[in-house]
């Protein structure tokens, strides 16, 4: 079984910058999509972005494209989230989140619904200040 542990949250004021990680564990944590969703207060959770297990392929929102960053480390099984230029629109808990990419080759694409993954993280607060 998989296990997700975010790092990295905190208080950043607008423009700035923070770097999140989440951490996976686990015999199949390597073959694990990782995603980074987010949940603003009395909001939905919504995609942000992911990365495949090869970390060949990413994908962004249009609202943070330009300005997060995803990447992985496969040899530490760590997912890394730059945020910069940071907006008071992202203020939110992200979530890290894993799914096995069963059959998936390098340049598979991940979900980009919650409902394509199974494992998540305990969460990490992002506030963002004017």
């Amino acid at each position: 079984q998989v296990q997700l542990v975010e790092a990295g949250g905190g208080l950043a004021q607008a423009g700035g910058s923070l770097n999140l990680s989440c951490v996976a564990s686990g015999r199949t944590a390597s073959r694990c999509d990782i995603a980074w969703f987010r949940q603003a207060p009395g909001k939905e959770r919504v995609f942000v972005t992911s990365i495949n297990w090869s970390g060949g392929t990413t994908y962004y929102i249009p609202a943070v494209k330009g300005r997060f960053s995803i990447s992985r480390n496969i040899t530490k099984n760590t997912v890394y989230l730059q945020m910069n230029s940071l907006q008071l629109d992202d203020t939110a808990v992200y979530y890290c989140a894993a799914a096995l990419a069963l059959g998936g080759g390098i340049w598979s694409s991940p979900p980009r619904d919650a409902s394509g993954y199974a494992l998540w993280g305990q969460g990490t607060q992002v506030t963002v200040s004017s």
